[in-house]
C-alpha cells in the first residue's frame, strides 16, 4: 500500500515538474523580444489620415506574433478619439508576402475609414516569430488569425464585439477557416482568394488530382524531408520565377510584376526572394481548410477578380458556404456573398492597379455587420 502510496506521489511529482518545465518554456518563448524594423518600410505610401505603431501578440503556440497596428485619426476639431471603441479588423497575406505588402496597404485604407486594423506577419515569417523560418501549417496559420482577434479583443480603444478578419490570397482560405471555428469573427472577407489545401491536393486546375499523381508528391516531399534532416538545414522551393522565362504562364507574369518589381518587391517576402521551404506546405495535402465552410453563421464576403486564374477558389468556397454553384458571375445568398470584379486579374487585388480594390464595398460591409 505504501508503495503504491509513494508511487503515485512520485508520478504526481515527476507530472509537476514537468507542467513547470512546460509552462517556463512557454513563458520564455512569448516573452521572446523580436527584432521590429522602426523607419516606414512598406510598399505603398504612408498616410496622413492614420496613426501607425508596432505592436506584437502571441498564438496559442508560444509564437510571437509582429504586427503594423493602424488607428484612425478623426478630425481633431470635431471628434476626439480619446475613450473610443473602434470596430477593429486583423488582415494578413498573400501567402508568401509580409505586412509591408497588400496586408498593410489594406489595413491602412481600411483604417482611413474608420476601423482599428492590424497587418500582421503569419508565423515563421517576415518580422514574426517561430522556427524553422519559412514553414507553413493549415493550423497554425488560422490560429494566427485567432491569436490577432485575441489581441485585439483586449485592447481598450477596441470594441471585443465588432471585430473582423481580411484574409488575400492564400491566407483569404486561412481566414474562410478562422470563420468556421471562432464566432467572434463577426464578418470575414477573403480577397483574391486561395484554397492551399485544394490546390497542394489537386494542383492547378485539378491538373494533378489523381491518387497516383499525389503519390508520387508525397514520396517527394518525404524524400526531400530525409534529405533536409541529412543536412540539417531545409531547401527553399525558391520565390516568384526570376528571370521570368517568355513561356511562363500569365500569372506567373503577373506574380513577377508585383513581387519582382519595386511595385512591391520586399525584402523579408518569400515571393520576392527565395519562397518556402520545400517541404512547408506538406500539411495542406490531408487538411482540408474549407471542411465546415458551411456551418459558418456569420457574414462571408469573397472578393475576386473576373480574369483571375484563381477565381475558381472563391466560387468553390461560396459553393461550399451556400450550396450554390456559380461560374464568371457575383451572387449572394443570405449573409454570403461573392464578387466579380470585372477585368480584374489575381494580383490586380494585391494593390491599387487601376483603382480595383472594392474598398468602399469592403466599408459597408464592414459597417453592416460589426455594429
Amino acid at each position: 500500500m505504501k508503495e503504491a502510496l509513494f508511487t503515485a506521489m512520485l508520478v504526481a511529482a515527476m507530472l509537476t515538474a514537468c507542467t513547470n518545465k512546460e509552462k517556463n518554456k512557454t513563458e520564455e518563448n512569448m516573452n521572446t523580444t523580436l527584432q521590429l524594423t522602426q523607419e516606414w518600410d512598406k510598399t505603398f505610401p504612408k498616410s496622413d489620415k492614420t496613426d501607425h505603431k508596432k505592436v506584437t501578440f502571441h498564438n496559442r503556440y508560444g509564437i510571437e506574433l509582429a504586427a503594423d497596428m493602424y488607428i484612425p485619426k478623426g478630425d481633431k476639431e470635431t471628434e476626439s478619439q480619446a475613450g473610443k471603441k473602434f470596430p477593429a479588423i486583423a488582415v494578413s497575406g498573400p501567402f508568401g508576402a509580409v505586412k509591408e505588402q497588400s496586408s498593410g496597404l489594406y489595413a491602412q485604407h481600411m483604417a482611413e475609414r474608420g476601423f482599428l486594423t492590424i497587418a500582421f506577419d503569419p508565423s515563421f515569417t517576415g518580422e514574426s516569430g517561430g522556427e524553422p523560418r519559412r514553414m507553413a501549417s493549415p493550423d497554425i496559420n488560422t490560429e494566427d488569425f485567432l491569436a490577432a482577434v485575441d489581441f485585439l479583443s483586449v485592447q481598450d480603444n477596441v470594441d471585443p464585439e465588432r471585430i473582423g478578419i481580411i484574409g488575400i490570397c492564400g491566407f483569404g482560405g486561412m481566414a474562410v477557416n478562422a470563420a468556421a471555428i471562432d464566432p467572434r469573427i463577426k464578418a470575414a472577407v477573403a480577397s483574391t482568394m486561395y484554397d492551399m489545401s485544394k490546390v497542394s491536393v489537386e494542383g492547378y486546375f485539378a491538373s494533378e488530382d489523381t491518387p497516383a499523381q499525389r503519390m508520387e508528391k508525397r514520396k517527394a516531399i518525404a524524400a526531400q524531408r530525409t534529405a533536409d534532416y541529412k543536412a540539417g538545414t531545409y531547401k527553399r522551393a525558391g520565390g516568384v520565377v526570376d528571370p521570368l522565362p517568355e513561356d511562363a504562364p500569365w500569372f506567373v507574369k503577373d506574380y513577377h510584376a508585383y513581387y519582382k518589381t519595386e511595385r512591391g518587391y520586399h525584402e523579408r517576402s518569400g515571393n520576392s526572394t527565395d519562397g518556402w521551404n520545400v517541404i512547408g506546405c506538406q500539411s495542406f495535402m490531408n487538411q482540408p481548410l474549407l471542411a465546415w465552410a458551411q456551418e459558418i453563421e456569420n457574414p462571408v464576403l469573397l472578393i475576386h477578380g473576373e480574369k483571375a486564374h484563381s477565381r475558381y477558389f472563391s466560387e468553390y468556397a461560396f459553393e461550399k458556404m451556400t450550396g450554390k454553384h456559380v461560374e464568371g458571375q457575383s451572387a449572394r445568398e443570405g449573409n454570403k456573398e461573392l464578387l466579380i470584379i470585372p477585368g480584374a486579374s489575381h494580383v490586380d487585388l494585391y494593390d491599387d492597379v487601376a483603382r480595383v480594390i472594392p474598398y468602399d464595398k469592403m466599408e459597408s460591409f464592414f459597417k453592416e455587420n460589426l455594429k
